[in-house]
């Protein structure tokens, strides 16, 4: 190779990634723009339909409220540390049994179709699997108390609130989508720099002893992972936002279960899909965020945008398997 195609490989590679990230920037600034005038047109009218939906559950989650209310003694206190502690013990806990009878006995077979990585044997074994359970309880109740316990100050500092009267639909969703872009920020930074060498060493690689990860594994990392890099992006949202204690729980809530979906390693039909983090725990160094967003931005996704998986990273809407409705026809696509 002459000097000249070395300068020019080394121009095309450096162009490579200045432009990447424009293209991206401009993309999402289009999108964004576009969603934007789409909501002002349409706001009057589907905000009041939403509310009328929103408002006839009133009712309902007002019951639920009350006690939850009742039972805390109109403490915030109480409703921020024990019962959001407790909520996220029991969301855990009902959101994984699904997943934890399907890996530890491979029954109801008919669900095995959807196993993303095909090649890992199911079932699990149990010896590895009890390991993961006791690492997860620990997270989730000790590590989860003292998050909530020292996190505390910030919510009072942050203006969290837990009045009797619930939130509207419109605040509701102005602060989840605050939620989403702190979440996405604060994941993707705090989990790439836990794939720092040392780092990776002594404290993520616990997370990664599972490249074919399950259901329970979303919790299954060092302590001190557990606190800063999953508990923190999710816990500052709402306390950035000043939010109704009732909006944060839904979000830990819907936080907890998608994490078990994404780690699931099944693309099941009707739920998010979890090939993206899937993928990334088969390759280590690819789709370190939530929503993609900043992993397209600084090109960490390049390799799973290659791969069949990407293809396959979609809302399955019937009941074929992903594998089938994009099957592997090129060499060197990733499964």
């Amino acid at each position: 190779m002459t000097g000249h195609d070395k300068s020019k490989m080394k121009l095309e590679t450096k162009r490579h990634y200045l432009v990447g990230p424009y293209e991206a920037l401009k993309k999402g600034i289009f999108i964004t723009a576009s969603c934007l005038i789409i909501f002002i047109a349409l706001r009057n009218s589907l905000i009041w339909h939403v509310e009328q939906c929103w408002g006839a559950s009133k009712n309902f989650w007002s019951s639920i409220w009350a006690v939850f209310y009742w039972l805390s003694g109109e403490s915030f206190f109480n409703m921020y540390t024990y019962g959001v502690w407790l909520l996220g013990i029991f969301t855990f806990t009902i959101g994984n049994i699904f997943f934890l009878v399907l890996d530890l006995t491979g029954k109801p077979s008919v669900f095995l179709r959807y196993k993303i990585q095909e090649d890992k044997g199911v079932p699990v074994s149990w010896m590895k699997y009890k390991k993961a359970l006791w690492r997860c309880a620990f997270n989730i109740v000790v590590v989860g108390l003292l998050f909530q316990l020292v996190m505390y100050p910030l919510a009072v500092l942050g203006r969290m609130h837990a009045g009797y009267e619930l939130p509207t639909f419109a605040t509701t969703v102005l602060h989840f989508t605050g939620y989403m872009v702190i979440e996405e920020i604060g994941f993707y930074y705090t989990h790439r720099l836990f794939h720092h060498p040392w780092l990776y060493k002594y404290i993520h690689k616990t997370h990664h002893e599972w490249t074919a990860p399950t259901g329970i594994t979303s919790l299954y990392s060092h302590p001190l992972e557990h606190f800063i890099g999953n508990l923190g992006p999710v816990g500052l949202g709402p306390i950035i936002m000043g939010s109704h204690i009732s909006i944060a729980s839904l979000w830990f809530t819907l936080a907890l279960l998608n994490t078990a979906i994404t780690h699931s390693g099944y693309h099941l039909p009707f739920l998010q899909s979890p090939e993206a983090h899937d993928f990334h725990h088969l390759k280590f160094n690819q789709n370190y965020g939530v929503f993609g967003v900043l992993d397209r931005l600084h090109g960490t996704d390049e390799q799973f945008r290659q791969s069949k998986n990407y293809e396959r990273h979609v809302v399955l809407l019937g009941l074929n398997p992903a594998k089938q409705l994009f099957p592997t026809t090129q060499k060197g696509k990733a499964d």
